[in-house]
């Protein structure tokens, strides 16, 4: 673990610079201090996207996504104590400051806890038949179309991997013996594979009343088309800190219109935008779920994701965004996909840590 110290950040700092802090070290967290060290804030991944959600850029200063109210420890306080506090609020660190507001240290909840078994089930969608991307699904399946040295959904896979996580579950439909006999089990990737066989399509949901049986944990759900580089141990942790019941990942999208906007004050001309460009936060293809979700799953139903996040938000369950900062492509099409071949080229963006 770093020294206090070096997660210290002055409000200034711009956001990317604690970002690094962030994503670099197994503290996630950064402390936003004055120059003798007294706290000001705290800032977390959470903070950042829930930033990123309202519009603030990554170029900003850390003053204004940053906690300025965040829970702390005194340094008088327990052992017994400070792990009941982290354990209430949900917390997986939380800085150590004295009476006086310096900090003194920073406790983690595996500090206490010894690291047990938390497996997170992942589900993959990988039924479609990429009508967009022929010829070249006439003969593969588009998860297992190849992007730089391996097929799409191996790499996939193996990021999982690389992060923690061990059980899988796929959708299948479309050439569905071709993934079986490439991936089979698992094993050689060190990994446990099942299968969601759809003898009809399902939508991009309707795969989850499939499952063999209901997770005891929360799950993640992404479509196999994707080539991106989302921490999915974050994504879980802004899940289980907002107390969703839902989640999804969500991509900005800019749109420049093509010609002058103008804005009218009944017949007269108000205002005239010159090819402005708008942005949206668009569906990104991964989620997190609750076990519960299932309960709004009908076997064999056809259901798409965005019509069951439409029957959760109607019986009132709490469904969160989480902003995706990190690279993302979706490679549903021939011009997407030969981005994503090129980036990968140029920069082997899917082996990065």
């Amino acid at each position: 673990m770093k020294h206090w110290r070096e997660i210290c950040v002055q409000p200034s700092t711009r956001i990317i610079k604690a970002l690094e802090i962030i994503d670099h070290g197994a503290e996630q967290i950064a402390l936003v201090v004055d120059e003798g060290y007294r706290l000001l804030g705290t800032v977390t991944d959470g903070d950042i996207r829930r930033g990123i959600l309202r519009g603030i850029s990554l170029e900003d200063s850390v003053a204004k996504v940053m906690n300025v109210t965040p829970t702390v420890a005194k340094d008088s306080q327990s052992h017994h104590d400070i792990l009941k506090q982290m354990k209430a609020k949900r917390l997986h660190q939380i800085p150590v400051l004295e009476d006086s507001g310096h900090v003194v240290g920073v406790r983690f909840l595996n500090d206490f806890l010894q690291t047990g078994s938390d497996e997170h089930w992942v589900i993959l969608m990988a039924g479609g038949l990429g009508t967009r991307l022929r010829p070249l699904t006439n003969d593969l399946p588009k998860a297992l179309l190849p992007v730089g040295d391996k097929p799409l959904l191996e790499h996939i896979i193996n990021q999982f991997a690389e992060q923690g996580f061990h059980r899988f579950f796929i959708s299948l439909h479309y050439k569905a013996d071709m993934v079986f006999d490439l991936l089979g089990d698992g094993s050689k990737l060190g990994v446990q594979i099942s299968y969601l066989h759809e003898q009809q399509q399902l939508g991009t949901a309707g795969a989850l009343g499939l499952l063999p049986e209901r997770p005891t944990n929360t799950f993640l759900v992404m479509n196999a088309d994707l080539v991106t580089q989302v921490n999915f141990s974050q994504l879980l942790a802004f899940h289980k800190e907002q107390q969703a019941t839902a989640t999804m990942c969500v991509q900005q999208y800019d749109f420049q219109v093509p010609y002058g906007v103008i804005q009218l004050d009944g017949c007269r001309v108000a205002k005239i935008d010159e090819k402005p460009t708008q942005s949206f936060f668009v569906n990104a293809g991964i989620c997190a779920f609750e076990p519960s979700v299932l309960d709004y799953v009908n076997v064999g139903e056809h259901l798409d994701m965005p019509a069951l996040f439409t029957k959760l938000m109607h019986s009132a369950e709490p469904v969160s965004a989480f902003a995706v900062r990190e690279q993302w492509l979706d490679i549903g099409r021939k011009a997407d996909y030969q981005k994503a071949q090129e980036e990968f080229s140029s920069a082997n963006i899917l082996s990065r840590k």
